[in-house]
C-alpha cells in the first residue's frame, strides 16, 4: 500500500510512485491533454492526464502516479501515469474562482460564503498567520513561567462594563457572555503567580467599523509581584517580540525598548501639531493614534508606541492610581501601525482600596462580592494586559477591515455564517 504524500513532501519522491489527495484547485484542459492542480493543506502538486477531461475545480480527488521532474509546473514537478479516484464532486461551483491569485470577490461574498472562500490559498494564509501569532505568545509566556488557563465565558453579573454585554437565559436565570477573563485571572495570579489565556470574549458595543467585533480573540495576561506598569510592558513586548518572530516572513520589528509617551505629553504634542486642542478629553482619537505612531515612526524608528497614564475617569475601577498623579493611571496602550492594539496596566491589590474605589464611583460593593473576597484573603501587587488577535493579524498585513482576519466574524449585522 502507497501512503499518502504532501503536495510539499513530493520533492523527496523524484523517480517512485506517489498518492496524493486533495482538491482540484484548478482544471486547464488543451486537445489532447489535461493539467489538474491539486490542492492539499500543504500546497499545490500537478497531475497530467493524457486526455481531454477530468474532475472539475473543488472535486475531492486520490491520485497514484510517477513523480516526475518539470521546471514548467508548480514546484518543478508533475505527477505523470496517474490513476485518478474520485472521493466527493461538488453539487455547485464556488462563488468565485479559487484558483486565481488574486481574490475575485468583495468583503461581503467572501464573509457570506466563508467555508468556501476561506479555500483560496491568500485567504487561508491569514489565518495560518494568525495561528503562528498565537504560537509565539504562548512559547513567549510559557518561557516566562506563565500558565495558561481557561476560564469561564459565561458569568453571573455583568459587573466590569455594565450595559456592554450580551445578556442570555442560563437554565431559567439571567447570566451574561463574558467581556473578558479579567477578575478570573487576577484570581489566578494568586494561584499561579502568572498567568495567561487564549480565548473569545463577546462586546454588545454597537460599533460598526472596520476595527470592531462583536466576538473576537483575546490573548489576556496577568502576572504578580511587580513594582508598577513597567513590568507589565516589558513582558507585553516579549509576548509581541515572540508573536512576530514566529510569523514566517515578517518585516515587523519590535524594538528591544518600544518608545513610550504619558498621556499629557501626547495631548500637548497634539495640541502643538495636529491643529486640534485634545486637552481635557480623557482618551486618544483614532485620527490621534494614527498620528502618534507617524511621529514614533518618524522619530524612534519604531512601529509601535506605548501610551502611558491614561486618565483614571477613562480606566476600569480595578486600576492602579499613579502615586505621583492620582488623577492618572499606572496604565497603557500600544499602539501598532497608528491603532490602538493593547490595553493593560498596574491593578489595585488590597481589599480596603477596592472597596474605596467603588464608593468613589457611587457603586455598591454586594454585586462585586466574590471578586472582592479574592483580595480578602492576600494579593500581591500585579498587572497584565489584552491583547486582540484579529487586530494584530490585520494590522500585521496591512488589511483594512478587521474581518479580513476573522474566520467567522460576529459584528452589529452577521450573525451567520
Amino acid at each position: 500500500m502507497i501512503s499518502r504524500v504532501l503536495a510539499a513532501d513530493l520533492p523527496r519522491h523524484v523517480g517512485g510512485r506517489v498518492r496524493i489527495a486533495g482538491w482540484v484547485h484548478r482544471r486547464r484542459r488543451l486537445k489532447t491533454v489535461t493539467f489538474l492542480v491539486i490542492r492539499d493543506r500543504s500546497g499545490l502538486a500537478q497531475v497530467v492526464l493524457a486526455e481531454s477531461g477530468g474532475p472539475p475545480e473543488e472535486t475531492v480527488v486520490e491520485v497514484e502516479g510517477l513523480v516526475t521532474a518539470n521546471p514548467q509546473a508548480p514546484g518543478g514537478l508533475e505527477l505523470t501515469e496517474p490513476s485518478v479516484r474520485l472521493l466527493s464532486e461538488p453539487a455547485e461551483p464556488p462563488p468565485f474562482d479559487l484558483y486565481r491569485p488574486s481574490v475575485a470577490a468583495a468583503l461581503p461574498t467572501v464573509l457570506d460564503n466563508a467555508a468556501v472562500a476561506l479555500r483560496h490559498p491568500r485567504l487561508k494564509e491569514v489565518f495560518a498567520i494568525a495561528a503562528a501569532s498565537v504560537a509565539g505568545f504562548r512559547s513567549a509566556l510559557d518561557g516566562l513561567g506563565f500558565t495558561e488557563t481557561h476560564t469561564p465565558k459565561i458569568v453571573s453579573s455583568a459587573t466590569e462594563s455594565g450595559a456592554n454585554v450580551f445578556g442570555i437565559d442560563y437554565f431559567g436565570k439571567r447570566a451574561f457572555l463574558a467581556q473578558s477573563p479579567q477578575f478570573y485571572k487576577q484570581a489566578l495570579v494568586g494561584v499561579f503567580e502568572r498567568v495567561y489565556e487564549v480565548g473569545p470574549v463577546f462586546r454588545a458595543e454597537p460599533h460598526d467599523t472596520a476595527r470592531h467585533l462583536a466576538q473576537y480573540t483575546s490573548l489576556d495576561a496577568e502576572l504578580g509581584f511587580i513594582e508598577g506598569h513597567h513590568d507589565v510592558m516589558a513582558v507585553l513586548r516579549e509576548a509581541v517580540a515572540g508573536m512576530a518572530a514566529a510569523v514566517p516572513r515578517t518585516e515587523v520589528v519590535v524594538p528591544e525598548e518600544i518608545p513610550e509617551i504619558h498621556f499629557t505629553e501626547a495631548q500637548e504634542w497634539l495640541a502643538r501639531t495636529s491643529g486640534e486642542d485634545p486637552r481635557g478629553e480623557p482618551d486618544l482619537a483614532p485620527a490621534h493614534e494614527r498620528l502618534l505612531s507617524e511621529w514614533a515612526l518618524r522619530e524612534h524608528g519604531s512601529e509601535f508606541l506605548f501610551v502611558t497614564g491614561y486618565p483614571m475617569v477613562k480606566r476600569p475601577f480595578y486600576t492602579h492610581p499613579d502615586p505621583e498623579r492620582p488623577a492618572y493611571s499606572n496604565s497603557f496602550d500600544l499602539l501598532f501601525r497608528g491603532l490602538e492594539l493593547v490595553t493593560g496596566g498596574q491593578r489595585l491589590h488590597r481589599h480596603a482600596d477596592y472597596v474605596a474605589a467603588l464608593a468613589e464611583r457611587g457603586e455598591p460593593a454586594e454585586p462585586y462580592r466574590d471578586y472582592l473576597s479574592v483580595f480578602a484573603h492576600g494579593m500581591p501587587p500585579h498587572g497584565g494586559f489584552a491583547l486582540g488577535l484579529e487586530r494584530w493579524t490585520a494590522r500585521l498585513l496591512g488589511l483594512p477591515n478587521v474581518r479580513q482576519a476573522t474566520l467567522f466574524p460576529r459584528d452589529l449585522h452577521r450573525l451567520t455564517p
